[in-house]
């Protein structure tokens, strides 16, 4: 009989899970809201962790794979998520080890080298379902932006892009990690492209650059394991967006700042192709010294130098950084800055 998974709250109990993961050959990370384990005999024999929607650290013994550890740890994480508000969950796990975790209900997503990605809830046919009354004959195209705020570079993108579609899907990161929120972005992003009737915007939910399948956009870093999230990433998008919304162009803006965008950039012209997905780079807008970048603005508004945030951005945009909401961010990026100013 399999015992129940248990949380590890006591310094004692996480200090033998970090043990534990890590001879398993697994990286023990700090990142998580619930760490359960099991013990049996008094030695911990199997450990989990959930991260909001994400469940992540699931080790067991070699001597006891097999059996129902793995299920019991998946049960209480999920009970756990559900308590907290989570209905859908992901696993990342090794491609071989998609069938043990499609026995507990969880559906394959996506595959590529040597990570796999499965959801349980059924949230990727929800989020579809939800938007089905806008899709649109195709051949239509993409372009997804986290408009941080939106500027004039993303309406140069936006309009350029219309142009070559028969309707351009406008998806604003959901994720809500950024210095402008999810609902401020949107709504920016939405009184921009007003005048172009063939955009359609909506949201990305988890299923684009959202911190279940690319936290490192957040984390500004590139390496092996972002480059393989980044792969998970453009495969997602290719193999579930695309084909619901008849998506065979995707847009986007050439990256003269950021590395890690710059690597996104070439990790979909790799991938995209396999699926009859055409990628276009349009040039940026060039505007002052510079391209504009939702980075420039930024960091002008952090100086509290809206004449020449006027210049990169919409009126809709400048409109709303002049309002008391716009003070309040800017505010907060001067804090961050170290900047003071009135």
């Amino acid at each position: 009989m399999t015992l129940p998974a248990a949380a590890l709250v006591a310094p004692p109990d996480r200090l033998a899970a970090k043990r534990f993961i890590e001879a398993q050959g697994l990286q023990f990370e700090d990142a998580f809201d619930d760490l359960v384990g099991i013990y049996e005999a008094g030695a911990l024999v199997a450990t989990g962790a959930r991260a909001g929607f994400v469940l992540k650290m699931l080790a067991i013994d070699q001597a006891q794979q097999g059996g129902g550890l793995l299920g019991a740890l998946v049960t209480e994480l999920m009970r756990l998520g559900r308590a907290a508000g989570h209905e859908v969950f992901w696993v990342f796990t090794r491609p071989e080890h998609a069938p043990t975790f499609e026995q507990l209900n969880f559906r394959l997503l996506v595959t590529s080298g040597p990570a796999a990605l499965l959801e349980s809830g059924g949230g990727i046919e929800q989020y579809l379902a939800a938007y089905a009354d806008l899709r649109r004959p195709g051949p239509n195209g993409a372009v997804v932006a986290n408009a941080n705020p939106f500027t004039l570079g993303h309406l140069h993108l936006v309009e350029t892009a219309a142009r070559l579609v028969s309707t351009l899907y406008l998806f604003v990161v959901r994720e809500d990690r950024s210095v402008f929120p999810f609902e401020a972005r949107c709504r920016l992003a939405a009184a921009a492209t007003r005048h172009l009737s063939n955009v359609v915007l909506l949201d990305t939910s988890r299923y684009a650059v959202s911190a279940g399948t690319f936290p490192s956009y957040f984390l500004k870093r590139y390496d092996d394991v972002a480059r393989a999230q980044m792969l998970i990433d453009v495969r997602l998008f290719a193999r579930h967006l695309a084909p619901a919304f008849g998506i065979t162009r995707r847009f986007v803006g050439h990256e003269p700042y950021c590395p890690t965008t710059a690597a996104y950039n070439a990790a979909m012209a790799e991938v995209l192709p396999e699926y009859g997905i055409e990628l276009l780079e349009i040039t940026r807008t060039a505007g002052g010294d510079g391209f504009v970048s939702a980075t420039r603005v930024r960091e002008a508004l952090a100086r509290g130098d809206l004449d020449g945030v006027a210049g990169m951005v919409p009126p809709s945009t400048l409109e709303f950084l002049r309002s008391p909401d716009g003070a309040a961010i800017r505010a907060r990026l001067a804090r961050e800055k170290g900047i003071g100013h009135t």
